[in-house]
């Protein structure tokens, strides 16, 4: 789940980090980007603009993550395959490279699944905010920061709402950002 085919972060540094995802997966999960049949419907809206060829595609979802998410020739390719064999576009090679265009039938596809694909790009949006910080030095704290946030969590909704033992929560979390951000100041 966290090799380079198509993972959150290659070479693995995420996994630390509640099972290797970050917050805004699919569905409110922790984990891949893709949920099922959800790169099917990417790759068809990333062709509504026009004929593109699978390195062009590949590229283009590592843009649009803000480069989290990195593409495999082994998860694009079969991809098109189906997207092909289902009707959904159709591949012409000229000089040397495949490139793929939308059906009417991929068009209509597009449509009825509209709201899926908003989500999806509205996930890739927000999975770019995190870019600039996910290097070594953001994996070092990923996995306290989790546990924090665990601890907090489960803490606040044990039992009954009480709202003291909540806004106790909210306070401590609140006290922690301002310190890390002190730290921030004084470097």
């Amino acid at each position: 789940m966290y090799g380079r085919c198509g993972s959150w972060w290659r070479g693995g540094f995420a996994t630390p980090f509640m099972g290797g995802g970050f917050p805004w997966g699919r569905g409110g999960r922790w984990g891949r980007f893709f949920g099922p049949g959800e790169i099917r419907l990417a790759l068809l809206s990333m062709l509504e603009g026009g004929s593109k060829h699978g390195y062009e595609l590949m590229k283009e979802l590592e843009t649009k993550s803000g480069g989290i998410y990195k593409a495999s020739a082994g998860a694009i390719y079969p991809a098109l395959q189906q997207l092909e064999d289902e009707g959904l576009v159709t591949s012409d090679t000229a000089a040397g490279k495949r490139t793929y265009s939308l059906t009417e039938a991929g068009k209509a596809e597009l449509q009825r699944e509209a709201e899926t694909v908003k989500k999806i790009w509205q996930r890739a949006e927000q999975a770019g905010d995190w870019a600039p910080w996910m290097g070594m030095e953001g994996a070092e704290v990923m996995r306290p920061a989790a546990e924090v946030m665990k601890a907090a969590l489960k803490t606040a909704t044990r039992g009954s709402h009480d709202s003291a033992k909540i806004a106790k929560i909210r306070e401590i979390l609140e006290r922690a950002k301002h310190e890390i951000e002190g730290l921030e100041k004084t470097a």
